[in-house]
């Protein structure tokens, strides 16, 4: 299995010839490679997981390919087949296996509604917890994807977060709203987080991958 690290919130994960994508949203590139696309889960409705205009593309090109997400997505994007998925659901599309966890969106602020929001186990592997601190509980992580940039990230509870789930491996993710310099300063205090229980952190940049 082979992960792809795109811009800000995106991953693609690849397996037997075939495609998951996660998150493709407005700071990700426009998506053109959609050969073998099976599925889509777009953890939340914020624009910067999803826009209809990637998901118009995706449909396009891998017309069966299914997509997943919290009621809020489907209710934002009322012109797609969006199959709801709450915490505790677990869905095959061959040969992805996809776990549900968590209910909500971190907070931002008190004036700021909180949303739907689900975190995501790949193939029992790879974890994506949206935009939330949700700990898939019971389950050894071997990938964890570690947000690192957000209106409503604190790094201390970032750090925190990956002291908690204990990767085995770790990378930054959700850092388009920093700075060289701010990606730099807070990578780094991930990668010591992931250290701290034997795991190792790799600082993935867009277009790099990660086989699994």
């Amino acid at each position: 299995m082979r992960l792809t690290k795109l811009e800000h919130a995106a991953l693609i994960i690849e397996q037997s010839g075939k495609k998951l994508f996660v998150d493709p949203g407005s700071f990700t590139t426009a998506i053109t490679e959609a050969a073998g696309a099976v599925a889509v889960v777009i953890t939340h409705e914020h624009a910067d997981h999803w826009t209809p205009e990637q998901l118009t593309r995706l449909v396009d090109r891998a017309p069966d390919i299914q997509i997943f997400g919290p009621q809020g997505v489907a209710d934002a994007a009322g012109g797609f087949p969006v199959t709801v998925v709450k915490a505790g659901d677990e869905i095959s599309v061959a040969p992805f296996t996809l776990r549900f966890f968590g209910e909500k969106h971190a907070v931002i602020h008190e004036s700021i509604p909180v949303i739907d929001n689900v975190g995501v186990l790949i193939n029992g592997s790879v974890y994506y917890g949206g935009d939330s601190y949700t700990v898939p509980e019971g389950v050894e992580v071997d990938v964890l994807a570690a947000p690192i940039g957000a209106p409503w990230l604190k790094i201390s509870e970032a750090m925190d977060y990956v002291l908690t789930i204990k990767p085995k491996r770790s990378f930054p993710t959700h850092e388009m709203t920093l700075s060289k310099a701010g990606k730099a300063m807070t990578g780094d205090r991930i990668k010591w987080a992931t250290e701290q229980n034997g795991g190792e952190y790799f600082a993935l940049e867009p277009g790099d991958s990660l086989d699994v």
